[in-house]
Order: structure tokens, then sequence, then C-alpha cells
């Protein structure tokens, strides 16, 4: 194993402010890099999901400004579709260097700041790391599977205690999160232990566990709205919120969630979690992520009731029910009904002249919700998958600079704001249409991220 703390050279980038030689205080804030490669102009900088700043890159590939009233906490940062989390305090001059071709990896900070921000860094790639370590240890027996994690989580508890040694005046604030980046991906992995390992076994119940197994939780908080957006704690959130909702009465499942576990894990989340924000984020994320797994137009309407009488949040409610309102607008066993769409030429086409006869795979998107190099990918590789289904992608309310490179530019279209296919994408969310070569619906509300269009593809593509 990597050890999590590495040495950095205090020269590894060169800021357009200061100098490799000698580090000066400043009265300000500032933040700032160098991206090779960019994937966009811009940068810019969150806290929570609130914007701080927009930084430009110029022709040098730098960008960096100075922050105002900035206040201590964890931020991050936005890059093309990567981002990354970084640590500010009042007065730091944080700067970054790092290559798009491999984001995470290639990341270091200089600058005052800099030892705390690569530091997380380096948490964040043994957290990805570990994935592969613990994929082996959930077949492992309960006690064998303790005795693991327990020698992991003293080792990374040797590291904050090293930290803190060495740096006396370090902040509170900084010490929590620093000590969330180390412990909670070991406890997220624990609370996930059960479910894993059942499923890995094949099990039909769950392990019998030892009355010592879940003893960190009595030393942690599930509700700081702070570090929502930080992954390790979100992470450990969502895995606690699943494992004590399996842990009511529910059966290991190896493929979909059942309507009555999405009920009872909703209100799992209301009864556990006291903050608001927290509460909303983690109902909507639940519903609609379950409702897309399913990769089908069936609707449960019961688990939609439970989530608008839990939910507070009239916006989030809002999209929520244009969901509801797009599945309605059209379903499976139906002929699809003509739209118009149009090419990176601006040509408009009759949507059933572009179908006509072939089995067909819509995918309709949006940048909001899913990004180009994904898009790519996937479609790539389900065309190569399923040759005998022509596979299209169509840009929600687009133009013709929308175009996704390395992507077959003559199964690309875009859908503009007169088109008929609003109609059905009013909350403009990813969907799916499955047509057979009779025109004919055989899905309609489809998911190309559910493990579940693989049968359904293979059936369109077989017949």
């Amino acid at each position: 194993m990597k050890p999590i703390i590495s040495l950095f050279s205090t020269c590894l980038f060169l800021a357009v402010f200061v100098s490799c030689n000698k580090t000066v205080r400043v009265s300000t804030t500032y933040f700032g890099g160098k991206i090779m490669n960019p994937k966009s102009n811009h940068v810019i900088l969150y806290a929570m999901d609130k914007v701080i700043d927009t930084f430009s890159i110029n022709a040098e590939n730098k960008f960096g400004g100075t922050l105002d009233s900035i206040q201590e906490g964890l931020y991050y940062f936005v890059h093309g579709n990567e981002n990354q989390f970084l640590y500010i305090e009042p007065k730091d001059s944080i700067m970054l260097s790092l290559n798009t071709w491999d984001f995470d990896e290639s990341l270091v900070f200089s600058g005052i700041g800099a030892e705390r921000n690569n530091l997380l860094i380096d948490c964040f790639l043994q957290f990805e790391k570990d994935e592969i370590t613990f994929y082996k240890y959930n077949s492992l027996k309960p006690t064998s599977f303790k005795a693991k994690v327990d020698s992991i989580i003293s080792i990374r508890e040797d590291t904050y205690a090293a930290y803190v040694k060495r740096h006396p005046t370090e902040t509170q604030k900084f010490k929590e999160v620093l000590k969330i980046a180390l412990t909670y991906p070991v406890y997220a992995r624990i609370e996930s232990y059960p479910i894993s390992h059942a499923k890995k076994m094949k099990l039909e119940r769950f392990p019998t566990l030892p009355l010592s197994f879940y003893e960190y939780r009595k030393d942690v908080d599930i509700n700081k709205d702070a570090l929502m957006y930080y992954k390790p704690y979100s992470k450990y959130i969502t895995n606690y919120l699943y494992n004590a909702t399996y842990a009511n009465r529910h059966a290991p499942m190896q493929n979909n969630f059942t309507s009555n576990f999405t009920v009872d894990l909703l209100n799992t989340i209301d009864a556990k979690v006291s903050s608001k924000t927290f509460k909303n984020a983690f109902l909507k994320q639940t519903l609609i992520s379950h409702f897309y797994k399913k990769s089908t137009c069936d609707i449960n309407n019961n688990e939609f009731e439970v989530y608008f009488a839990l939910s507070s949040n009239e916006k989030d409610k809002n999209l929520v029910r244009k969901l509801l309102k797009d599945n309605q607008t059209i379903h499976k066993n139906h002929e699809i009904e003509n739209f118009y769409v149009h090419d990176f030429t601006n040509a408009s086409y009759a949507i059933q002249d572009v179908i006509k006869d072939k089995n067909t795979f819509l995918f309709f998107w949006s940048s909001k919700y899913v990004s180009k190099p994904y898009v790519r990918a996937r479609i790539n590789y389900l065309s190569n998958k399923y040759p005998n289904v022509q596979f299209l992608t169509l840009k929600i309310d687009g133009d013709s600079t929308d175009q996704i490179k390395n992507l077959d530019i003559k199964k690309q279209f875009f859908i503009d704001r007169n088109s008929g296919a609003n109609s059905f994408l009013t909350s403009k969310m990813t969907r799916s249409l499955l047509i057979n070569k009779k025109g004919i619906l055989t899905n309609g509300f489809a998911s190309i991220t559910s493990r579940n269009i693989y049968t359904q593809l293979d059936h369109l593509n077989n017949n």
C-alpha cells in the first residue's frame, strides 16, 4: 500500500506571482495554476453548489485571481467534466498544476496552503486504489474482514496523529476534514461489507456480525452540511443509510431494488438525517437513481408519493413532477409520434424517416446531466456490442456546435426548442427510447446507465 503522506518538492510549479525561491505571505487569498491540455477555456471554483468565481485560461494555459472575503473550508474546482476538492484558508496562495489526460494523478499544489491539499489528494488517490483491495476483502468472513480493516484504520490514525504532531497550530476545521479524508473511506467499506459479502458469496441472508463491527459509529456525525459534496463523507453517509435500511427487514438483493426497499430507504433518510439540505438531496438522489436503474417506464406511485411527502425542496419536487409527466407522455407498445431533429449542417429530418425499418436506440442527452466523453464512450461501446441496432444521440436544446468528437457524425442530431420531442423531455434529463423495426416502442424510458439495458438491447438486436 502506498503511503498516504507523500513528500512533494516545494517548486513543482512556477506561479505567476510567487517565486520558487521564496514564499511571501500576502494579505489576500490567491488561487490559480496551469492546466496542460485544457478541455475548456475556464476554471470554476465552488463552495457546495455556489459559484465563488470563474477564472479564464489564457494562451499559456494559466489562470488565477484573488478571492475576496474567502472563508476557511473545503471548496472544489471544475474544469471540463472533471472536478477536485481543495482546502482554502484566508491569505493562502494556492497554485495547481495538472494534465487533463491524467487529471487526478497529475494534480499537484504549490504555494501557501499546498501541503494540506497535496495530502488530501493523496487521500483521494488512496481511496480509489482501495477499490481492488476491498473487493478481495469482501469474500472474507466477518471476523477476518474486521481484522483487516482495523489494521488499515490504525495506519490511517497514525498518519493523522503524525500530521497533527508536526503541525501543532493547525486549525481544528482542517484536522476534522483530514480525519474524515483518512478514515471515512474505510468506514464506508465497512458499511457496505454485509451487502457486498452477501452478493459476492450469493447468500440469501446477511452474515452475522460481531458486536464491535460498527463501533466507530459513535464518533460519526452524519449531518454536516458543509461536507455534503465531499466524496469521502457523502459516500460513507450513503453506504450507512443503505445498510441501515437493509438491516430493517430486507434480504440481500442481487439486481434491482424493490419498491418496498426504496420506500423504506426514503423513510430511513427522513429519520436519520436531520439536516434539511442534506435530507432533501439524498431523497431526490435515491428516488431518481432507483428509477433509472430499473430502465423502464413502469412507475410505482408509492415511491413517488412518499418522496413528495418527505421532501421540502420545491425545486427538486418540480423536477420529479416533470420526470413523471415525461414518463406518462409516451409508452411502450405504441408507435412513436413524429418529431423533427437537426444534423450538424442544420438540415432537418423527420424522426420516423430516420428510424424507418431499423431497430433503434434514441438517446436524448443534456450536458447538465451527462458529459460528452461519457456519451461517446458509452455509445461507441454499445454500437459495437449490438450491430443490429442503430444508436442515435440527440442533444436536448442543442445547436450545430454540440457535436461529440470521435462519435459517428451521421448518428448525431440535436433538437431545438420548437421540436415536438420537448413534449416528453420537460425535465431535460437523459432518456432513451428503444424502437423496433416496425416503429413500435419496446421501452419508453430506458436508461443507458442501467444493467438492465443489456437484456433489453439483446432482445432488440436479435429480432
